[in-house]
C-alpha cells in the first residue's frame, strides 16, 4: 500500500489526537511540530530534500 501526500494529514492528525486524549501535556509540542512541519512543506524545504 502506497501512501501518498494526500493521506499523510489524516494519519498525522489521527495520531495526535490519539497522542493528545493519552497524554494532554504533549498539546504544546504536538502543535510546535505540526506547526514547524507545515512552514517547513509549505516552504518547499521538504520536497527540496526528498525529490
Amino acid at each position: 500500500m502506497f501512501i501518498g501526500s494526500a493521506e499523510i494529514g489524516p494519519i498525522v492528525a489521527l495520531a495526535a489526537g490519539v497522542l493528545i486524549l493519552i497524554m494532554p501535556r504533549l498539546l504544546a509540542y504536538i502543535v510546535a511540530i505540526y506547526l514547524i512541519i507545515t512552514g517547513l512543506i509549505g516552504l518547499g524545504v521538504v520536497s527540496n530534500i526528498f525529490g
